[in-house]
């Protein structure tokens, strides 16, 4: 009988610290910016700070914020700003959901490390981005044909630079459409007429590889979204990325 009770008792125990584990892993769908500058980065200070695993889908903005509507996780990230998840997706602004900023992030144009262009003004991205100007000898480089490239349409880096910069015009017809930023960065290290927009936190993690053009701030916040207050263990992770310690292991 004792034998019987112990045995029941380490099952019992057993399967409540099995229940602990799985309730301290999140599942963050969302921003391929936020997975890469700050979630993965951060992991190990997330753990041993507040004892919280966590598993990052980088899916991309848009997406991660559809599962949250429709109930599939607790929180998504997001590079781009609640408003415009809420307007792309017809929902009110209602403060139903609720956006958590972690950092500020820059979106910076880039070329081809050989271009010698060192500063576009926005209406002149915009007419890059948009076709109006298909040669850089237009706006003083080489006599060279522009390969304007980008991510998806639902990718909120896109989305951004061409609410912000591009004014909400099309992107030029044949635009070179990437499913990654690494990608993006790839292919304008590639062609030399090349053109793109990202975080420059990706720059930062391929040194070398591109050059950045100046132009005027192009900044976004990178957050995490949930649909009314975090639950506890979201307010946790929340807090902590917020501190100085866990800032210092962003890229």
């Amino acid at each position: 009988m004792k034998k019987k009770l112990t045995l029941t008792l380490v099952i019992l125990a057993t399967l409540a610290f099995a229940m602990s584990v799985t309730a301290a892993t999140l599942v963050l769908p969302g921003s391929t910016t936020v997975q890469k500058r700050i979630l993965e980065p951060a992991k190990g200070g997330i753990k041993a700070a507040t004892g919280i695993d966590i598993k990052v889908r980088g899916i991309n903005s848009g997406k991660g914020f559809k599962e949250l509507l429709a109930g599939k996780t607790e929180a998504s990230i997001s590079s781009s700003p609640l408003k415009s998840l809420l307007e792309k997706a017809g929902v009110a602004d209602d403060g139903t959901y609720q956006e958590h900023k972690i950092i500020e992030d820059v979106i910076v144009p880039i070329v081809h490390k050989s271009n010698p262009v060192a500063e576009l003004t926005w209406e002149q991205l915009s007419d890059i981005n948009t076709g109006k100007v298909k040669n850089w000898k237009a706006v003083g480089g080489p006599d060279q044909k522009i390969i304007v490239v980008t991510s998806q349409p639902s990718a909120a880096t896109r989305r951004v630079f061409q609410k912000k910069v591009m004014k909400k015009a099309d992107y030029i017809k044949g635009v070179r459409e990437v499913k990654s930023t690494r990608q993006e960065v790839g292919l304008v290290g590639k062609f030399k007429g090349g053109i793109g927009a990202v975080s420059e936190g990706f720059v930062a993690m391929n040194p070398g590889k591109v050059k950045v053009v100046k132009t005027k701030e192009i900044a976004r916040p990178l957050s995490i979204i949930t649909k009314g207050d975090p639950n506890p263990e979201i307010q946790k992770l929340i807090d902590y990325l917020k501190t100085p310690d866990a800032k210092k292991l962003y890229k």
